[in-house]
């Protein structure tokens, strides 16, 4: 009886060690996962969107650049736009999605303005809400020319 009871408590030991030895294999990677955004800084680079000349005085268009917060496996959806706007005093980035919910905008040359399709949010030519729910202008990229190319240095999307 003395041998069972001996085996008994071997056996329960093993299993819980078993156990332990299971959570931690499982729990560290979802830990690392959750953590990793604090712990990498990556560091927000400059974009090449092409030649000056490319981009005529008072227009708006619509340019592709990397996201600057993706996630290592997004692939194509890494990417994103925003508006570029040349103007006399240069150069003016604004985000493609409205500060209401995120939704992305549509610039209107005719009427110069953004207009958001989701809930009805109007954007003047700068950025600033005049219409439907959204209360905050559009976010704007950093811009800068460089070496006759236009670069810009995206900010990561706040909803507000």
């Amino acid at each position: 009886m003395d041998e069972l009871l001996h085996r008994r408590k071997f056996l329960n030991q093993i299993a819980v060690a078993g156990t332990t030895l299971a959570g931690i294999v499982v729990s560290v990677p979802i830990i690392a996962y959750l953590l990793s955004p604090f712990l990498e800084k990556k560091e927000r680079a400059w974009q090449d969107l092409g030649p000056l000349y490319k981009y005529e005085l008072d227009t708006t268009v619509a340019v592709e650049l990397e996201d600057p917060s993706p996630l290592r496996w997004a692939g194509r959806t890494a990417r994103t736009s925003a508006w570029l706007r040349r103007s006399e005093t240069g150069f003016t980035a604004f985000s493609v999605h409205c500060t209401h919910l995120g939704c992305p905008v549509n610039w209107v040359d005719g009427g110069k303005i953004f207009l958001c399709p989701c809930h009805g949010g109007v954007f003047d030519a700068e950025g600033n809400p005049v219409g439907g729910p959204p209360t905050y202008p559009l976010q704007r990229h950093h811009v800068r020319v460089r070496n006759g190319h236009v670069e810009i240095q995206p900010v990561p999307l706040k909803v507000q």
